[in-house]
């Protein structure tokens, strides 16, 4: 699959990401970013509601970034995406890092229990 396919937006299997996706597309690139309490106001949203629809989105392909410098964003760049994934990628291991001392275990044996460290 080339970079270009892989981009392709899918048609979208939710309708209540439709709104979202249309108010993102006032929001190109990580220079024209909205906070998450004005793009929640603005459609009318909880703050909650409006991080389930992003994460919808984002699991239909829709490259929704965001990063508390810069607010929510559509990726117009490589180096945009990277930087939201990044920065998505740091959360996931924090919440690793909290699970493992909360049960009492090292990242290794809490991935293995997982079943992370198989993929």
């Amino acid at each position: 699959m080339t970079t270009t396919a892989a981009r392709q937006k899918p048609a979208l299997k939710a309708p209540d990401c439709t709104s979202l996706l249309q108010a993102m597309a006032q929001h190109q690139g990580a220079g024209r970013g909205i906070s998450a309490a004005e793009l929640a106001t603005r459609l009318g949203l909880t703050r909650r509601i409006l991080r389930k629809r992003i994460s919808e989105a984002r699991c239909q392909g829709f490259l929704v970034c965001g990063h508390p410098k810069t607010g929510y964003f559509m990726a117009t760049t490589a180096d945009e995406l990277r930087m939201a994934t990044a920065f998505l990628e740091h959360r996931a291991l924090h919440s690793l890092l909290l699970l493992s001392r909360m049960r009492g275990v090292g990242m290794p044996e809490l991935l293995g229990q997982l079943k992370l460290n198989q993929a």
